[in-house]
């Protein structure tokens, strides 16, 4: 691969207008700018959140604060537009229809890399599966650039370029919208399923739009559990159903995941909880066995990787008990597919502002996963209302005072897992605050 200032030289003749500062959009801006570029700025916001940093570290920066007009795309030969910014707009669907190049920060990105990229897209469970394939290869002594999606954006990521064995990138589907020469190592979509039908026709074109990550990539790793994610016949598989997947599950017992048939790992030993986390782990697994990170760095990142923070994060153990922050679950939905993730017997910690949504749509699960159930806060009592004929509920005020209740009815091989279905703002300013009270009093326990 070529270098930034070893590009094809019109790229360096080129007008480039940036459309949004937000992040990924001041990512953009920085880079151009530092290599030299004619570059423009255009946001719709009379204060952009990146607006005085890029003035800081560029104060002779052209920033246009006002809607983007077709004055402004005229004097650009190429549009760098913010994944928040739809390119089905009318105006950037008429350009794109001009021939004027409209481009993102990923496709930028793929112009300077000089290491091998491994990519991840899915509707869930991508930043989990990126941050644990980062895990491994650490663990096998090499060097690697994580973000994307996640973290940092990717091309702050290239300033390390000399020093880096691999990138491990997570992308969205807006971001490859605008992506159309990155070439990867390896891919996968984890999974399909509705989301962000504001911006796209339907379920066919965001799953078009998803693949789109297979398109430049040598090896297509697919989910057998899900044939929305499946490319070709060339695809690699994982699965958690079938053994005949190149990545599985040995169903046991013991239960391990496997390569081809040979057990690396007893799920057992993982702090990740649920089926659908040994699904990301297995999709964490084919990425790395692609680059050839050995199996003991597989193992060693699979046994101490707790997950991210507030995504069914693994706090601690405690007298035989996980304790697992899922504080990011703010609705009834949510709840439901980290409570289906869970096989052990478990306590579920819920409470906050409810939003009027139906609690009812968590019964089936109660019933059937759950033993016991502490509600709290503001909308405690409806919770105990719809639950109280499918599980035992206990009421208590506060956070604080359901992670008592709960040390005091956990049995050891229990898992407590606060999963609030509901948001947090009766008593905190946020999930993640909720989140971070709640590890706070889980490592307090005596």
């Amino acid at each position: 691969m070529q270098t930034m200032n070893q590009l094809n030289p019109v790229h360096l003749d080129q007008r480039y207008l940036v459309v949004g500062l937000g992040l990924t959009g001041y990512s953009v801006a920085h880079y151009l700018l530092q290599h030299g570029y004619d570059c423009s700025v255009q946001d719709d916001r009379n204060q952009p959140p990146y607006l005085e940093r890029l003035l800081k570290n560029h104060p002779g920066a052209r920033v246009i604060l006002q809607e983007l007009t077709e004055s402004m795309i005229q004097a650009a030969d190429c549009l760098v537009v913010s994944p928040g910014i739809s390119i089905r707009s009318p105006l950037l669907k008429k350009v794109a229809e001009s021939g004027k190049r409209i481009i993102g920060d990923i496709e930028l990105f793929a112009e300077a890399a000089t290491k091998p990229v491994l990519a991840i897209t899915g509707s869930n469970g991508k930043s989990t599966v990126t941050s644990l394939l980062g895990e491994m290869i650490k663990a096998d002594g090499k060097a690697v650039g994580v973000g994307g999606n996640i973290g940092l954006p990717a091309l702050e990521l290239l300033a390390r370029d000399h020093e880096l064995d691999f990138y491990v990138l997570e992308l969205s589907s807006f971001q490859l919208e605008t992506t159309s020469h990155l070439e990867l190592m390896a891919a996968t979509v984890l999974n399909v399923s509705e989301d962000h039908m504001d911006r796209y026709e339907n379920l066919q074109d965001y799953q078009d739009c998803k693949k789109t990550i297979y398109h430049n990539a040598r090896v297509c790793i697919s989910n057998l559990d899900d044939e929305l994610t499946r490319y070709g016949t060339e695809d690699l598989l994982f699965s958690i159903t079938s053994e005949h997947a190149d990545y599985h599950l040995l169903d046991g017992p013991p239960r391990m995941l496997a390569i081809r048939g040979q057990g690396i790992i007893d799920v057992s030993q993982l702090k990740l909880k649920g089926r659908h986390n040994w699904a990301n782990c297995l999709a964490a697994i084919a990425l790395a066995d692609q680059v050839g990170i050995s199996v003991q760095a597989m193992q060693a990142a699979l046994q101490s990787f707790s997950g991210l923070d507030h995504r069914s994060q693994w706090v601690a153990r405690h007298h035989g008990v996980d304790w697992i922050n899922d504080s990011k679950a703010t609705n009834p939905g949510a709840t439901l597919a980290a409570i289906e993730g869970i096989d052990e017997s478990l306590i579920l910690l819920a409470g906050g502002q409810g939003k009027s949504a139906d609690m009812g749509l968590l019964c089936g699960a109660l019933k059937q996963h759950v033993k016991q159930v502490v509600v709290y806060g503001e909308d405690a009592a409806v919770m105990q209302s719809a639950w109280q004929d499918c599980v035992a509920v206990q009421i208590v005020d506060t956070l604080s005072q359901a992670v008592t209740v709960a040390s005091q009815i956990a049995q050891p091989g229990d898992v407590v897992m606060l999963s609030p279905a509901c948001a947090s703002f009766d008593q905190y300013p946020g999930f993640e605050a909720r989140g971070d009270h709640f590890c706070e009093l889980v490592r307090s326990l005596p």
